[in-house]
């Protein structure tokens, strides 16, 4: 099984290219954070065309989340349990899907930014990671893996410029802590081995041709899950604006490989 994380950044702007990503490396299970729509927004004719069953949860045109499958897509979760939400009303933002694809169970996650060390949003994030947790720990007993977009560099390897982060979000301590917490809860971080370098270019001052980016894409999975897998690569070229008609998403997709 080949299965891949992607925050596609807007999938309506970027639906031709996820379609060819898909054929360009015939990926069976795709995970997709920030599609920025509700499901009968999303234009997935091509996808169904392709032979993929999806799963998707969007509320509004932030946040969003998907799966895409062609090996089953069975026993969807909207959310986790306990999920906690944000904002004066506390709504619970679509950012967290859960279905099982050829027997393993796949989350599709966006953790949340943060904002500022400051802001509510932070404290909500690490709530937010925390409650993940601990759901996630009843999960560790069957193949699943926790992918996508988690907002964190675990360590200074993982950011450009430590010194240009030390008042932002993404290298606190608090956050690379609630990172730290899975691992040393069970779950095994299974892309770093196999793909070193960043996952996230800001558009910002040509960051991408300059190579300042961040790693904050990950696939985090149990035991069972881990121990199939065989390799894994970063798709930089699909952040790159020279090699693709369109524009890119800012982060580049993650592939990891499962033997049977």
């Amino acid at each position: 099984m080949r299965l891949a994380t992607w925050n596609v950044n807007s999938l309506r702007t970027r639906i031709d290219r996820v379609e060819a990503f898909l054929d360009r490396h015939e990926i069976d299970v795709l995970a997709v954070q920030e599609t920025k729509a509700r499901e009968e927004q999303l234009p997935l004719m091509g996808l169904q065309a392709r032979g993929y069953e999806i799963a998707a949860h969007g509320l509004n045109q932030w946040n969003g989340v998907a799966i895409f499958s062609r090996v089953g897509l069975d026993e969807v979760s909207v959310g986790f349990p306990d999920q906690p939400g944000f904002g004066e009303a506390l709504e619970v933002e679509a950012r967290a899907l859960g279905a099982t694809c050829g027997g393993v169970r796949v989350w599709s996650l966006y953790v949340p930014n943060g904002r500022k060390p400051d802001d509510p949003h932070y404290v909500y994030k690490l709530d937010w990671l925390a409650r993940l947790r601990a759901a996630a720990s009843s999960w560790l007993d069957a193949p699943t893996a926790l992918v996508g977009d988690w907002n964190i560099c675990p360590t200074d390897d993982d950011v450009f410029d430590v010194a240009q982060f030390k008042n932002s979000t993404h290298v606190t301590p608090a956050e690379r802590a609630a990172f730290q917490a899975f691992l040393d809860g069970g779950w095994s971080e299974v892309t770093r081995a196999h793909a070193p370098g960043y996952t996230y270019w800001d558009y910002y001052r040509q960051r991408f041709e300059r190579d300042r980016g961040l790693k904050i894409d990950f696939v985090l999975g149990s035991d069972s899950f881990a121990e199939r897998v065989t390799g894994a690569f970063i798709d930089r070229e699909e952040r790159d604006p020279a090699v693709f008609a369109g524009a890119p998403s800012d982060h580049a997709p993650v592939v990891v490989d499962l033997a049977d």
